[in-house]
């Protein structure tokens, strides 16, 4: 078992991770070479879930993205069960955005050691269907803390409608923490969206996450507002997917 990284008593460990479905790449042609991986289930799918089991373990709360919930590419088996599984995480939450019968479940996921208070599953609106978000009322340090797990599209304007719709999800909340792959550099989340006027600011100075094996862009990432202190901020050295999780300690003040 791994070295344990929970948090203690009043803090929270949290962990955003790309997860590929269980499919690691260490090459740009790897995209095309071992697409079919995208289709049907493989042996090294197994082996690497294990690994990611060992790497999520350590934490509170695991956001999860690119999961499939059931189909032939994972085998018919639930990633996120499997992993909250493999990890003993004792809670989880399997959001399924992209439903492609047989051949693909495309969700996010959510792994959590501490019972949510409450759970909502949100269809984010797009030109293209499939991308979501899962809000998570969490206890925290006497307090309540409101997180918010997605994964944005590649497009530009479909990730603004989306960042609008995230605006209205914690418009009035005091301890927010949005979290997840968004497809975009800070700049373009806080100051050239619809959260400009919002008090969400980065959990630490923007960090390459992509690609896993040579990162170079900023495209993970961990938001929070001013009633959130944070006490850790951390890419791991991971290249177990194409994008590389992101972890951060904190607590409400």
């Amino acid at each position: 078992m791994p070295v344990s990284r929970r948090s203690a008593a009043g803090s929270l460990k949290l962990l955003s991770f790309n997860i590929q479905v269980g499919i690691r790449t260490n090459r740009y042609r790897q995209y095309f070479t071992n697409g079919w991986k995208h289709v049907l289930p493989h042996f090294h799918q197994w082996r690497n879930l294990e690994r990611i089991a060992k790497v999520v373990a350590g934490y509170d709360l695991v956001a999860l993205q690119e999961v499939d919930g059931g189909s032939l590419r994972s085998g018919f088996v639930n990633q996120v069960e499997y992993l909250a599984a493999e990890a003993g995480f004792p809670y989880w939450y399997a959001q399924l955005n992209r439903d492609l019968g047989l051949l693909a479940q495309h969700g996010n996921g959510l792994l959590t050691r501490v019972a949510p208070l409450g759970l909502e599953d949100h269809k984010l609106p797009g030109a293209i269907p499939g991308r979501g978000a899962i809000v998570a009322r969490m206890p925290c340090g006497g307090q309540e803390i409101l997180v918010v797990l997605l994964h944005l599209s590649l497009g530009g304007r479909s990730r603004q409608r989306q960042l609008a719709y995230v605006r209205e999800l914690i418009h009035g909340e005091s301890h927010v923490v949005v979290m997840g792959d968004m497809n975009s550099h800070l700049s373009r989340l806080l100051s050239r969206s619809p959260l400009w006027d919002t008090s969400l600011r980065p959990a630490a100075p923007s960090q390459p996450t992509w690609p896993a094996w040579r990162p170079a862009f900023a495209l993970d990432h961990v938001l929070v507002t001013p009633g959130i202190r944070v006490d850790d901020h951390e890419v791991l050295d991971c290249d177990l997917s194409d994008h590389r999780p992101i972890a951060v300690s904190l607590s409400p003040r």
